[in-house]
């Protein structure tokens, strides 16, 4: 199931432009920071979380730097 979901994670990415991109980039990484912040004072209920919230980060940077690059 989890690659059902990763495969249409990336199917919507690449019909983002780079502006809505980099604002999703922008909100993911502010959205991991509290996350992180909040593990770090209290476990949370699901640590695998903070991976794939890093690991979609990973994703959106690899798109925006596909389309920079007009590929």
């Amino acid at each position: 199931m989890a690659n059902k979901k990763s495969y249409d994670f990336n199917k919507s990415i690449k019909e983002l432009n780079v502006n809505d991109l980099k604002t999703r980039i922008s909100e993911d990484q502010l959205r991991l920071k509290k996350l992180e912040f909040a593990h770090a004072i209290s476990p949370l209920e699901n640590p695998m979380s903070v991976r794939a919230l890093r690991r979609d980060i990973a994703r959106l940077k690899t798109e925006l730097k596909r389309k920079e690059l007009g590929a």
